[in-house]
């Protein structure tokens, strides 16, 4: 309402300004010009309305200025609020990411298969825990007998998958120390942040590293995996092998027996003795 009244009045200062202007000019030159008073009046009013209309369009423009001015205002305070992402420098993040790149130390069931070799097995003693078999063995005669390493194949792919187990059951063991001590940290930067932008970088970096444990987690159940499914193979191996050799077994007794019974006959009859 305020604005309006000094709007009136402006117009009304103007109005009478122009009035005063164009009365003395037309008094002045009055023996040369004709005066008409309507051409005037309407010229008059149609400078102030422009006038007017400029006053109107600069309040506008400065209201837009104070408008944005408050918002700015408001930004800044939202910034020292909620704090600024870019200036949130997080000194955990290059070694999250390069344990997160790691290649995975174990090998799959496939490779582990291709480098086991029955050599392996017989020379194998579990660092000094196994008594080992030896390729060869001396009998009490004094013969020197070679064993067939392709039949201990089996047993050497139990041996790969073990050591692949306790490979890496090493490396993680050592991973997920320093792992769980960058999670530590995290959780006390989380506890001294200050601002929003902080706290959810560093929600970010707890939830990877929770990822990064569990992945760790993972590689050793895959390495138990391994191991888990090669004895199963080896034990199913076995009980196949029991199983045919009885079928053979089996099937040779049945034809030993028959062949028995062609070249011996057993006698149908009583045997006759000579009487005296």
């Amino acid at each position: 309402m305020a604005m309006l009244t000094t709007k009136g009045t402006s117009m009304k200062k103007l109005l009478a300004i122009a009035v005063i202007v164009t009365a003395f000019a037309s008094t002045s030159r009055a023996q040369w010009v004709v005066y008409d008073p309507a051409n005037t009046v309407q010229s008059v009013i149609n400078t102030a309305m422009q006038i007017a209309k400029y006053v109107e369009m600069i309040e506008n423009q400065v209201q837009q200025i104070e408008t944005l001015t408050q918002q700015l205002d408001e930004f800044k305070h939202y910034e020292d609020l909620f704090g600024d992402p870019k200036k949130v420098l997080l000194s955990m993040v290059p070694t999250l990411t390069i344990d997160l790149r790691h290649t995975e130390t174990g090998q799959n069931l496939d490779d582990l298969l291709k480098v086991s070799d029955g050599a392996y097995a017989l020379t194998y003693n579990g660092s000094g825990i196994f008594h080992t078999v030896g390729a060869t063995f001396t009998t009490p005669g004094g013969q020197t007998i070679t064993r067939p390493d392709d039949k201990y194949k089996p047993y050497a792919a139990v041996s790969r998958t073990a050591d692949n187990y306790m490979t890496v059951a090493k490396d993680v063991a050592s991973r997920r120390v320093a792992l769980k001590g960058q999670i530590a940290t995290t959780v006390e930067q989380l506890k001294a942040a200050t601002t929003d932008a902080e706290v959810q970088k560093l929600q970010a970096i707890l939830a990877s590293q929770n990822s990064d444990l569990a992945s760790l987690d993972a590689e050793i159940q895959q390495a138990v995996g391994s191991a888990l499914v090669q004895n199963i193979q080896n034990q199913n191996d076995e009980r196949k092998q029991v199983r045919a050799l009885t079928e053979q077994q089996n099937a040779e007794f049945e034809e030993a027996v028959r062949n028995y019974g062609l070249k011996f006959q057993l006698l149908s009859q009583p045997t006759l003795f000579p009487m005296q």
